[in-house]
């Protein structure tokens, strides 16, 4: 852009063309060049107008270039009373810092020329001054903000939401909200769940819910969001880590990030629900390794800290067991579902996060369903962490008629009911005897033991057969090793029920 101006309205008001004029030659036209004003020819113009008395129109969006322009020329009182900067330096005083949205847009505009806004002050005062603003208590919050959550209706509400801020920080860029919330928080006036608010509602804006950046920017963004998360345990919801933790993830954030968010996440997992865990990758519907990663997390933590006796670490563990079988209940009816990842997900928690097994016995039987073509040794692999004393008697009775199991896993569940059985049954007759030493005897006791064990017999007994027919027709049976121990005594259980 190229301007036609005269020498006498402009040098009088401008120390750099007064320098620059100064080195020329007097004589005739004189060309400038001035390629590196910040704030492009806007500013300028704004500048070039002031020094004609021409009236000029200020606000929070052409503040800042105009500050920026005007410090570049040197448009002091030095050179004139009564200059652009002194008025520039009121106007941005006593309007924009004293109105919440402006103060903001103002920043923003300070994003783009922040070198020279940060030698010139306007970022730091922008800041203190959101700040200040932040920190006011709530009963004196008058200025006009953004708040747009579902069901929130500002005229039922009669006093202003402890995050009525939050909301308008996210028209920032990541390294003017950064600033922000490092000193809010320095401030330690708010509590540190407002602050996770604040980055949810960022992460929500530019990082989950955005295909506006880049994968650089975006990487760039939720290594920032992990460092700004406080210390203070339960100030970020686990939901939320795990998604931070998807993306890191997918970004390829840096380790140091991805460790961060494994320890947090792995320290709260027995706060998540079932649909906190339903997170996809590139490759499947569901993410089991990271919510395998995050089950190893939360075990070395929960070894680190817990003692023997120590109800709510147990409670915790045992919430966890049950949550990771509710989870391998959706995961199982995926089609794309590995046995390998089902079986490794099993193994990551111990035997005591699952005092009962019913979550889990549904889990297999709905991946069975799910998977009719599944190996034999998957199946096995897959029923061997089933244990029938940890059955419900309802859950036994179904897993004694269902086909979809594995012979042997059909014959411990008889077993155990043949067990449980005698054991009711020598009950009885102690109870039946010091009855009839007092004359009373209980009526149709003394039958049920025989009878169930005759009911057993046949079931083995069909089993078996059925076993025979798979044989006969191609299907080869599992071969017993000597040296295993469990096998083996599977063998003598089938043996005694047939006796």
């Amino acid at each position: 852009m190229t301007y036609l101006l005269h020498k006498s309205c402009l040098v009088p008001k401008c120390g750099l063309l007064q320098r620059l004029f100064s080195e020329k030659d007097d004589g005739g036209g004189i060309s400038v060049d001035l390629h590196d004003i910040p704030g492009g020819e806007e500013a300028f113009e704004l500048c070039a107008k002031f020094c004609y008395g021409i009236t000029i129109s200020l606000s929070a969006h052409n503040l800042v270039p105009a500050f920026c322009a005007a410090s570049f020329l040197r448009m002091t009182e030095k050179f004139e009373n009564g200059n652009l900067i002194p008025k520039l330096e009121a106007f941005f005083s006593s309007c924009i810092l004293q109105v919440w949205k402006d103060t903001l847009i103002a920043l923003q505009n300070a994003e783009r020329l922040h070198e020279w806004c940060g030698n010139l002050g306007v970022v730091r005062r922008c800041v203190e001054s959101i700040v200040d603003k932040i920190i006011t208590p709530q009963t004196r919050v008058r200025w006009s903000y953004t708040y747009t959550r579902p069901g929130y209706i500002r005229k039922r509400r009669k006093s202003v939401p402890k995050d009525w801020w939050t909301e308008d920080l996210s028209c920032l860029g990541i390294d003017m909200f950064s600033s922000i919330v490092t000193t809010v928080s320095s401030t330690g006036m708010l509590q540190p769940q407002l602050v996770g608010e604040a980055l949810h509602v960022y992460a929500h804006c530019w990082l989950l819910n955005s295909s506006r950046e880049s994968p650089n920017r975006k990487r760039r963004i939720v290594e920032t969001i992990v460092k700004l998360i406080p210390a203070e345990k339960g100030s970020v919801s686990v939901k939320f880590l795990l998604r931070l933790l998807s993306a890191t993830n997918s970004l390829g954030a840096s380790p140091l990030s991805k460790a961060e968010l494994l320890r947090l996440s792995g320290l709260q997992l027995h706060e998540a629900t079932l649909p906190d865990l339903l997170l996809s990758n590139a490759a499947t519907s569901h993410d089991v390794d990271l919510v395998k990663t995050v089950a190893w997390s939360f075990l070395r933590q929960w070894k680190r800290r817990s003692s023997a006796g120590e109800r709510e670490s147990m409670r915790e563990m045992q919430k966890v067991g049950k949550l990771i079988d509710s989870y391998l209940q959706v995961v199982a009816k995926d089609a794309r579902m590995p046995a390998h990842k089902m079986v490794a997900l099993i193994e990551t928690l111990p035997a005591i996060a699952r005092p009962q097994h019913d979550h889990l016995y549904k889990a297999i039987n709905i991946y069975l369903k799910a998977h009719p073509d599944v190996s034999k040794a998957n199946k096995k692999h897959l029923c061997s962490f089933l244990d029938s004393q940890k059955l419900s008697p309802e859950v036994r009775s179904h897993a004694s008629k269902n086909e979809r199991l594995p012979l042997r896993t059909v014959v411990q569940v008889l077993f155990f009911e043949q067990e449980k059985s005698n054991t009711t049954a020598s009950k009885v007759s102690s109870t039946e005897a010091e009855e009839q030493g007092n004359g009373t005897r209980p009526k149709g006791a003394g039958t049920n033991g025989a009878q169930l064990s005759k009911e057993l017999s046949f079931k083995v007994k069909v089993e078996t057969e059925k076993e025979k027919k798979r044989e006969a027709g191609g299907d080869a049976a599992p071969q017993l090793n000597p040296h295993n121990k469990a096998q083996l005594r599977s063998l003598s259980k089938m043996t005694y029920i047939k006796r």
